[in-house]
């Protein structure tokens, strides 16, 4: 049975990028795709708790980027403006399904990694409260937010996750620092800055 995107149109060719049109599209656009596809369909799988709706919002993105592509590579910073606009798609989908911001920790997409992403989280020195970890998550920045999604949920290692977000390995361990101190505060707990992680772990 054919899975149906979330406007009921079959999903494109995105899911697994067909040979004829890798051969049709520029080499340096099917590396991109191939760096952030994956990624892209977790992080938003997380984030809409639907396969379809994730597979629907990343083919969207990449077909904008495909089209816009020699605008794009132009960008000073093309991962980054990537993911910009796969969350604006996310952002828009949830608004439209009036869902509002998504519930990170209520979503079943969530409690199926979470047992997987015990070890990781633990990295972060706040599960006393197993419950209060997870919306405070939620609560977090932005970047802080989305480092801590990728590194500690999905199980990105720091380098994959500045590659993904477009920005550089130490300003991921400087999210990773911010988070821990502000997941601590909101979780009243003592937080004491320690040596760096090793970063390259999965």
């Amino acid at each position: 049975m054919q899975v149906q995107a979330c406007d009921g149109r079959p999903p494109g060719p995105w899911p697994a990028l067909r040979e004829d049109l890798s051969e049709a599209l520029p080499a340096d656009f099917v590396a991109f795709f191939s760096l952030l596809h994956r990624p892209y369909l977790r992080y938003a799988h997380l984030q809409l708790d639907s396969e379809p709706d994730a597979e629907w919002v990343v083919e969207e993105v990449f077909s904008q980027l495909a089209l816009a592509w020699g605008e794009v590579r132009r960008h000073p910073n093309p991962a980054a403006y990537a993911l910009a606009a796969l969350k604006e798609k996310i952002t828009k989908l949830l608004a439209a399904r009036r869902r509002g911001a998504t519930a990170l920790v209520e979503t079943a997409a969530f409690a199926a990694v979470r047992e997987a992403s015990r070890a990781r989280l633990e990295v972060l020195d706040v599960l006393e409260s197993r419950l209060g970890v997870y919306g405070a998550i939620n609560r977090l920045p932005d970047r802080q937010y989305d480092v801590v999604l990728l590194r500690y949920v999905l199980g990105y290692p720091a380098h994959r996750v500045a590659a993904i977000m477009g920005i550089t390995p130490a300003t991921v361990r400087s999210h990773i620092r911010g988070a821990r101190r502000r997941l601590a505060h909101d979780l009243e707990i003592a937080w004491t800055p320690e040596a760096p992680e090793g970063e390259e772990e999965a």
